[in-house]
């Protein structure tokens, strides 16, 4: 078939496959090298001959590149052209799988911050705060219905940071670290792990709290159903392009 696709058709150089997308003729080599196009005739002095079939493999390889990412994308080209198409679609599930799940995780932060607009702040009351303003450990573990000891499973996790008393050493947790674990503890409530939830507590960090990070959720939003958007439209040049293979 590899045959097939290199001898019809009129005959391209690295530059017209390149012109079409605003590539470097380098850029054409090194796909080819890669095995994201099929390997090129050559002509009698030694410089690379492409066909429809190339150009074809490069449209598809581009179009899969915004929703399958650089790794994959090529991965799954090699992959067709080591007549290895299971191993390919097995790559776009993959690549499915995750977005599911990325949405899965966009899902939960958004019930985890409904669940924290529910649930009042406790109240500072002189036995559970510290001399210079925050509250105890033992107080908030009590308010939330969990162990002191799971608190400091948390921090060590990285989850919270409260800073020391410096009268008696305890642990005080300030607005924000409240905030923090009370996040932790919605997002643990819905089955997610610690290793999960620490990128996510510092995303809220990052955003300066739950408000602006309601900027950031609509933006994550967006780019999920983005790249969801670019998967169809790679299956359908990856389609044409297994179609016309099939017909070479």
């Amino acid at each position: 078939m590899r045959q097939n696709l290199q001898s019809g058709g009129r005959r391209l150089r690295p530059i017209d496959l390149a012109r079409e997308h605003g590539l470097s003729t380098q850029a054409v080599r090194n796909y080819e090298d890669a095995g994201i196009l099929p390997a090129a005739a050559r002509t009698p002095h030694g410089y690379r001959s492409y066909t429809s079939a190339h150009a074809g493999a490069l449209r598809a390889f581009l179009a899969l590149l915004p929703g399958h990412g650089h790794r994959t994308a090529a991965a799954i080209m090699r992959a067709v052209h080591q007549d290895a198409a299971d191993e390919a679609f097995r790559l776009i599930d993959e690549s499915h799988a995750q977005l599911l799940e990325d949405r899965r995780t966009l899902r939960a932060v958004e019930d985890a911050l409904r669940g924290l607009e529910a649930v009042a702040a406790p109240g500072p009351a002189s036995a559970s705060a510290s001399a210079s303003g925050g509250t105890f450990i033992g107080p908030l573990a009590h308010g939330l219905g969990i162990k002191p000891a799971t608190l400091r499973k948390w921090e060590d996790a990285g989850l919270v940071r409260p800073r020391r008393d410096p009268l008696t050493g305890y642990r005080v947790y300030d607005e924000a670290d409240v905030r923090d674990v009370r996040l932790a503890h919605q997002l643990r409530r819905g089955g997610y792990r610690l290793e999960r939830i620490a990128p996510l507590i510092a995303h809220v960090r990052a955003a300066g709290g739950l408000e602006p990070l309601e900027t950031t959720l609509a933006d994550w939003r967006a780019r999920l159903a983005a790249r969801g958007r670019a998967m169809l439209t790679g299956a359908a040049a990856l389609d044409g392009y297994l179609d016309g293979r099939g017909r070479g």
